[in-house]
């Protein structure tokens, strides 16, 4: 097993965390760019409708693979993999436009204060705990970069997000003790690209910056699996 420059084993395992109103599929482009490397790649199907329930689905996927892995959370993911960063394998976070907790903090209390001027998502009222996007808004605020048939297929087949996932709290955070890398996509409607920045200092993340969309693991899979690749060393 080689290591890299820090002295990290070098992870061949990669382990992708989408957020919320989407699924797994989304994560193809990268997935294809890092298996044709040779990296063993996973990606978990979160159900979004608690934390709790999405940290154990990653961490049952991260008890398949043996070894070093990179663990990537895209948006609400970022949650996730905060806590289910503590799995013994996972020797890096990657982040991607994500929310990136302290401990105690959740997704509600990230987005409570939004920077002035910030886009608000157009989150509908909640129906029976869970959340949706308007569709006729959703290409412009989450996917401003892809192609109109494919932010409409995004649009069209959104997964509820529950509002206990938003509330989950963060009990202990990975970042505090393994490393991280953080995307910035500074045309991002969904989270303000000014909130990721704080939150990738915070957590002493290493910060690349694309011109993309929220949707950026989606438009951008090759500036995303790059980083990711970094990440592994």
């Amino acid at each position: 097993m080689s290591n890299t420059p820090e002295g990290r084993p070098q992870a061949r395992n990669v382990v992708l965390v989408h957020g919320g109103f989407v699924d797994g599929s989304g994560w193809k482009g990268v997935y294809d760019l890092l298996r044709a490397d040779g990296y063993e790649v996973r990606i978990v199907q979160n159900p979004t409708l608690s934390l709790d329930g999405d940290v154990a689905a990653t961490q049952l996927v991260l008890d398949t693979l043996d070894g070093p892995t990179v663990l990537v959370g895209h948006s609400y993911g970022g949650a996730v993999v905060t806590e289910a960063g503590l799995h013994d394998n996972v020797t890096a976070l990657v982040y991607i436009a994500a929310f990136v907790p302290d401990k105690g903090e959740s997704v509600n209390t990230l987005i409570a204060d939004p920077p002035p001027g910030a886009p608000v998502p157009p989150i509908l009222p909640p129906v029976a705990g869970l959340l949706h996007l308007d569709r006729d808004k959703f290409a412009a605020s989450f996917a401003a970069d892809l192609p109109t048939d494919e932010a409409q297929f995004l649009a069209d087949s959104q997964v509820p997000w529950g509002i206990g996932a938003l509330e989950g709290a963060v009990s202990h955070p990975a970042w505090q003790n393994k490393p991280s890398h953080y995307m910035i996509s500074t045309g991002d409607r969904m989270i303000p690209p000014p909130a990721q920045r704080i939150m990738a200092e915070r957590a002493g993340a290493t910060i690349v910056e694309t011109d993309a969309s929220h949707a950026v693991y989606v438009s951008k899979p090759a500036e995303v699996a790059a980083l990711i690749k970094q990440a592994a060393g």
